[in-house]
């Protein structure tokens, strides 16, 4: 499977797989099987951060 690469899409598409299916960001890379630096590299750069404890990019 996978994801957008458009990082606006991307950013939809984590936050929504977040909300609904992990419980962590971890889990979900582990799961995809996709690099979590490279996800949060494309969100930080239109300014996006993970936040654990809400468990999104905010």
């Amino acid at each position: 499977m996978s994801i957008p690469t458009d990082p606006a899409i991307l950013l939809s598409y984590i936050n929504t797989q977040l909300r609904d299916n992990y419980p962590s960001f971890e889990e979900l890379t582990k799961s995809l099987s996709v690099d979590e630096n490279e996800i949060r590299t494309k969100l930080s750069s239109i300014g996006y951060e993970y936040s654990a404890e809400l468990n999104r990019f905010v």
